[in-house]
């Protein structure tokens, strides 16, 4: 009887072994590591693309301020009623939008 016990367990091989386990926890961890970096530094340059074309639609309102107005802005907050919103004067990351000499550039 107690060979029959003995036999019973020794075949049954079910479940992962506590090795195997670890291996894949390492092995997430270690995508995971070199995943994050990637990702933050993508949301960076997404920013700053988005920042780039907000640059790009202040400055069409530049012109047609010059058109209606006759004379360029002197600040961006000349162009906020009409043709901006308040929302609309500094870039979703942090950085503001100036005119200088009628041109719309990011600092």
């Amino acid at each position: 009887m107690r060979k029959t016990i003995n036999r019973k367990f020794k075949n049954k091989e079910e479940g992962f072994t506590l090795i195997e386990m670890l291996l894949v926890l390492l092995v997430i961890s270690v995508l995971i590591i070199l995943i994050i970096p990637n990702i933050a530094a993508q949301s960076r340059n997404v920013q700053d693309t988005g920042c780039e074309a907000q640059v790009r639609m202040v400055q069409s309102q530049i012109e047609a301020y010059t058109l209606n107005e006759g004379g360029t802005p002197a600040t961006i907050q000349d162009l906020v009623p009409d043709y901006l919103t308040a929302e609309q004067v500094s870039c979703q990351n942090g950085d503001t939008i100036t005119i200088t000499n009628g041109e719309a550039t990011r600092q």
